[in-house]
């Protein structure tokens, strides 16, 4: 077999930790949007804010790093998980110590602007190593 082949649960690996990963990152988009909408629109936008990111914060990272282990993924599709991970932990951290300590509240939107580019960049590095032949890089 040729070292650039893939198995059949390879595949189906990588499809799935391509998909998730894409979920995570409409998830951010639609978090900003919903954040928009409390802000400029109506507050009781804070508790869908809030709902949505209890579904998906740390359960879809889990399930990359299930994924990715079945996908046989490299080793930077590992330290992608680790980021978003932390980043999630990082927006859980600095959405409940603001009552303490206000200025790290400042930092929440900064967290989540790191999210969307971690996320998109998994992306199109899964893209690459998908769907793009060695020989034409």
């Amino acid at each position: 077999m040729n070292k650039h082949m893939v198995s059949k649960g390879n595949q189906f690996g990588r499809i799935i930790y391509f998909i998730l990963l894409s979920v995570f990152f409409l998830t951010v988009v639609t978090q900003f949007f919903l954040a928009g909408l409390a802000i400029f629109v109506d507050p009781i936008n804070w508790s869908r804010h809030t709902t949505l990111i209890h579904l998906v914060g740390f359960n879809i990272p889990l399930f990359l790093l299930l994924f990715a282990f079945i996908g046989k993924l490299p080793r930077w599709a590992y330290w992608n998980i680790f980021g978003l991970l932390v980043g999630v932990f990082g927006m859980y951290f600095t959405a409940n110590i603001t009552a303490s300590i206000r200025w790290l509240g400042a930092l929440h939107p900064v967290l989540a602007i790191l999210l969307f580019i971690i996320s998109y960049q998994g992306i199109k590095k899964t893209i690459k190593l998908m769907f793009i032949k060695k020989g034409e890089e």
